[in-house]
C-alpha cells in the first residue's frame, strides 16, 4: 500500500443551498478549509467563485486553480484532476448546491482518490434531499434517493407506480426533477398515485420562501402548489 502522507487531501466542500441567509448555513470548518485551499474540482467555476466570494477569502481570486468536472466530462480525464493530490497538495471539491457526490458529479474522482490512498475528508453541509426527509414525519429508518425521474409520460407514470409500490411496503422513497418540470411532476404523481399515500414536498429549502409539507395525495389534489423553477424535493410515503 502506497504511503498516504506523501498526498494531499481531498476536501469535499458543500455549498449552500440558497442565497439567503449564506452565513447561518456554512459551517466555520468549511469557511477555514476554503481559506487553506487554492486548487479546486468544480461542476460551474462561477457558481465556485460565488461561493469563495461569499466567504471572503484572504487570497486573490486569480491566485486560485479551477479544474471543470461534470457529467460530461469523460471518464479518461478524471485522473488528470488528482495530479495536485499526488504532489502533496491538497484540493476541494465544490458543488453547485448542496453536498458534493450526492446527487451531483464527483463520486468517480472520489473513487479514483480511494484507489490511490488520497484522503477523502467530507465537510458539513446542508442537504436538501436530507433536510426534506427529516422534516417529512415518513420513515427514516428505510429510504432510498431515486434522482430524477423519467421525463417520457408513459416512462414516468410506470416509474411513480413502481415507486409507490415500494412506499407501501415501507421503504421511503425519493426523487426530484429539473425545476422547470416540477409542476408536471407534481401532476403525473397525484395522478398515479392512491388517495391516501403520503407526498412531501421540500421547495426552496433554507431560504426565507422555504417550505416542507407532507399530505396525502387527495388532499394535495385539492390545493396543488406552484413549483414552477424553484428547487424540489419530493418523498412519497405512508
Amino acid at each position: 500500500m502506497s504511503d498516504s502522507k506523501k498526498f494531499g487531501k481531498l476536501y469535499l466542500i458543500p455549498n449552500v443551498l440558497s442565497d439567503d441567509n449564506t452565513d447561518d448555513f456554512i459551517p466555520e470548518m468549511v469557511k477555514r478549509m476554503v481559506h487553506h485551499i487554492d486548487r479546486f474540482v468544480v461542476e460551474n467555476e462561477k457558481d465556485a467563485r460565488a461561493l469563495i466570494k461569499k466567504l471572503k477569502l484572504e487570497k486573490p481570486q486569480n491566485e486560485l486553480n479551477f479544474w471543470k468536472l461534470d457529467e460530461h466530462t469523460p471518464e479518461s480525464e478524471i485522473g488528470n484532476l488528482l495530479i495536485a493530490l499526488e504532489n502533496g497538495q491538497d484540493a476541494g471539491i465544490i458543488t453547485d448546491a448542496g453536498l458534493p457526490c450526492i446527487a451531483d458529479p464527483g463520486s468517480l474522482l472520489v473513487a479514483l482518490a480511494h484507489r490511490k490512498d488520497i484522503e477523502v475528508v467530507p465537510l458539513p453541509g446542508s442537504s436538501s434531499i436530507l433536510l426534506t426527509l427529516m422534516g417529512s414525519g415518513l420513515n427514516g429508518q428505510s429510504f432510498a434517493f431515486n434522482g430524477y425521474i423519467p421525463v417520457d409520460k408513459a416512462q414516468r407514470a410506470k416509474r411513480i407506480q413502481f415507486l409507490e409500490q415500494l412506499a407501501l411496503k415501507g421503504q421511503t422513497q425519493i426523487f426530484m426533477e429539473a425545476p422547470y418540470r416540477n409542476n408536471a411532476l407534481l401532476a403525473d404523481v397525484l395522478q398515479n398515485c392512491k388517495p391516501n399515500l403520503r407526498l412531501c414536498i421540500g421547495c426552496d429549502l433554507t431560504s426565507n420562501k422555504s417550505f416542507i409539507r407532507t399530505k396525502t395525495i387527495g388532499d394535495w389534489k385539492k390545493e396543488m402548489p406552484d413549483l414552477h423553477k424553484k428547487p424540489v424535493i419530493f418523498i412519497i410515503g405512508i
